[in-house]
């Protein structure tokens, strides 16, 4: 039986951050799709229609925080999961976003490595 390909939304107005993100997603066998939003609302756009499976989200985006992003995603669309990938790493954050259904939480500067092993262990 082939194993569901999934679409992988990154929300991050950094393009640099965003651009490293792809280039590691691409490799993966698991995904059929990446889409990139640079702010809240296009990210709240496209959770809706291009019903991702999983949310690549930074916390500081230029209109909205992305943990307030998060919650919207976790009220409205509740299998979506949630990876927060942030230079705000600080226990606060971690465990606010825990709180809220993220299922990981990326340090940009030291984890960035760790993103694709999360992604191709979930189907």
């Amino acid at each position: 039986m082939e194993s569901h390909k999934l679409i992988v939304l990154i929300v991050d107005d950094s393009l640099f951050t965003t651009i490293r993100m792809e280039e590691m997603l691409e490799e993966l066998e698991n995904v059929q799709q990446i889409l990139h939003a640079g702010s809240f609302e296009e990210g709240i756009s496209l959770v809706k229609s291009g019903k991702p499976d999983i949310v690549l989200l930074d916390i500081n985006l230029p209109d909205m925080s992305g943990i307030e992003l998060l919650k919207v995603i976790k009220q409205k669309y509740p299998t979506i999961k949630v990876v927060m990938v942030s230079n705000q790493a600080y226990q606060y954050h971690r465990e606010l976003c825990s709180s809220l259904g993220a299922l990981h939480f990326f340090d940009k500067t030291r984890e960035f490595d760790k993103i694709p092993s999360v992604i191709a262990a979930i189907n």
